[in-house]
């Protein structure tokens, strides 16, 4: 590959701090600081997306390892990391930053802009008291969820490769006093920007407003070419509105395949509506809106299932705030936001509507949407099966059929009110105007078959922790193909010895 392929623009059009100085730091006056990458003596690639690298146009990448694991790179390559802030929890953070992860730059093919950055490749000025790599554990992780979300049909951010780095990371992985040693990584991740919140929060809290707004007119040139209004201040109002719509749309999918993210913090959010930063997340097993995959979250579950779309609200509105001296209306943010809360609601139910194959929402279907909804959470019914056995003719479906997604033994009265629901489903399923080939159509794509659950991806680390890769390349083929039964010893339920597992149903920040 040619390295000249790859360019710097950020760090032309923005103030930097070009001196390689990796001292932890505030940088008031700067959006990002050039770093190099660490040294690493015996680096292995695992595993190299050859398809994603041939469409960003990288090419043939995996010739260059070095490359991959940011290693003996060009003197005159000016990798970076960017300054951005955040609510962490709620909480005003200030300055955060890219603490573990060091752009190449980006990539510009086919009218597309792609970003291309390392995660684990060692400390930034913004790494916080930390060290700035990564370990085997949580690239894995990051690695096949980012491409298991990508073939969900979920907007994501994308992992290019998956190295290791040959040295020993210390983690505390449950923050309990009791750090270990384990195998340390790093990932190549690309995006068409990682853009987040907390680049706004940063500029607005500092009063920067000539560089908030050259940062907003970068972001919308480059990302939001259907924001053209020719008045600035309809301009900004158009790319908060459309902000909104890209946030909406992930969330919405989100709640479709069951999806916890985990640790929605602002600096967490990416200004285009994509799924960054895998860390505590989880797939949902038995369902239960209270569900939080983090210890760090577990007091106020601030984060929960249930809790997401409310959140994603909360966290457009510090947006707003943050670009409130580009817009100076309060009232027509306030309108956007209120519109937001409005139509996140209608179109969640019109994604539930699809996951039970009706083709339209019934006023009826808010009390049945809340019954539903209320069954799971008592009985913990596992949220993937429960769809997957509703997906066959109405009148071949039995209460046996959902016994694969019992995590206890039901009593009488919970298998009775199991029963009285798939009795109440079935007559509201004949209210729909299309065939029940359309609808089972209409659930097949909406419901997956396969989801990377927490329990597999801890099989599979544990695995590659000891030098075997079986599992984790067989998850990689099993996540390409989510909505078809491809591979059946993967469509279960989370085993009962992994109930209490760390890693498996709850996992720290470190994860």
């Amino acid at each position: 590959m040619n390295l000249k392929n790859i360019t710097q623009n950020f760090t032309q059009k923005f103030p930097g701090d070009f001196s390689a100085n990796t001292m932890q730091r505030q940088t008031p006056e700067v959006l990002f600081c050039s770093v190099k990458p660490a040294e690493f003596e015996n680096t292995i690639l695992i595993d190299f997306n050859q398809d994603l690298s041939l469409e960003t146009g990288l090419g043939a990448l995996e010739n260059d390892e070095d490359f991959l694991a940011a290693q003996n790179l060009p003197e005159n390559f000016n990798t970076y990391a960017t300054a951005y802030a955040g609510h962490q929890f709620g909480n005003w953070a200030g300055q955060l930053g890219d603490g573990r992860a060091i752009y190449a730059g980006e990539i510009f093919s086919s009218g597309k802009l792609t970003e291309i950055q390392w995660k684990g490749a060692g400390a930034t000025p913004y790494s916080r008291h930390a060290d700035g790599r990564a370990v085997l554990r949580s690239s894995i992780r990051e690695y096949l969820m980012s491409e298991a979300m990508f073939h969900l049909g979920i907007p994501t951010t994308r992992a290019l490769s998956i190295s290791k780095t040959g040295e020993d990371v210390i983690r505390d992985i449950q923050y309990s006093g009791n750090p270990q040693k384990e195998q340390g990584a790093v990932v190549v991740r690309t995006a068409e920007s990682f853009l987040r919140f907390g680049h706004f929060e940063l500029l607005s809290a500092r009063n920067q407003t000539d560089l908030l707004k050259q940062l907003a007119d970068y972001t919308i040139e480059n990302f939001y070419p259907e924001v053209n209004s020719e008045n600035n201040h309809n301009k900004y109002l158009d790319w908060f509105q459309a902000v909104c719509d890209g946030t909406l749309k992930m969330i919405i999918d989100w709640y479709r395949v069951g999806f916890v993210h985990g640790v929605m913090n602002t600096d967490n959010m990416s200004i285009l509506g994509l799924t960054i930063d895998y860390g505590p997340f989880s797939m949902m097993d038995g369902y239960d809106l209270e569900f939080t995959p983090n210890t760090t979250d577990l007091p106020g579950k601030r984060y929960a299932f249930g809790k997401q779309g409310q959140i994603s609200h909360w966290n457009l509105a510090t947006l707003a705030n943050a670009i409130f001296p580009l817009v100076n209306d309060e009232d027509a943010l306030e309108k956007i936001l209120d519109s937001y809360g409005k139509k996140f609601w209608t179109d969640h139910d019109k994604m539930l509507a699809n996951k039970f194959g009706f083709d339209e929402v019934l006023p009826e279907d808010d009390r049945f949407f809340t019954d539903w909804q209320q069954l799971m959470q008592d009985l913990n019914l596992d949220y993937t099966l429960f769809f997957q056995s509703l997906e066959k003719p109405i009148s071949e479906i039995k209460i046996d059929d959902f016994s694969n997604s019992f995590y206890r033994n039901l009593k009488d009265s919970e298998l009775t009110r199991l029963s009285d629901f798939i009795g109440k489903y079935q007559e509201r399923k004949l209210k729909n105007k299309i065939s029940e080939t359309h609808s089972l159509t209409l659930m097949s794509k909406t419901n997956p078959k396969f989801t990377l659950r927490n329990y597999l991806l801890f099989e599979a680390i544990q695995d590659a922790e000891n030098g075997d890769y079986k599992s984790f390349f067989r998850l990689k083929e099993a996540l390409q193909n989510p909505y078809e039964n491809c591979f059946p010893e993967f469509n279960q339920k989370r085993p009962s010895k992994y109930d209490n597992q760390t890693g498996c149903s709850q996992l720290s920040c470190s994860s």
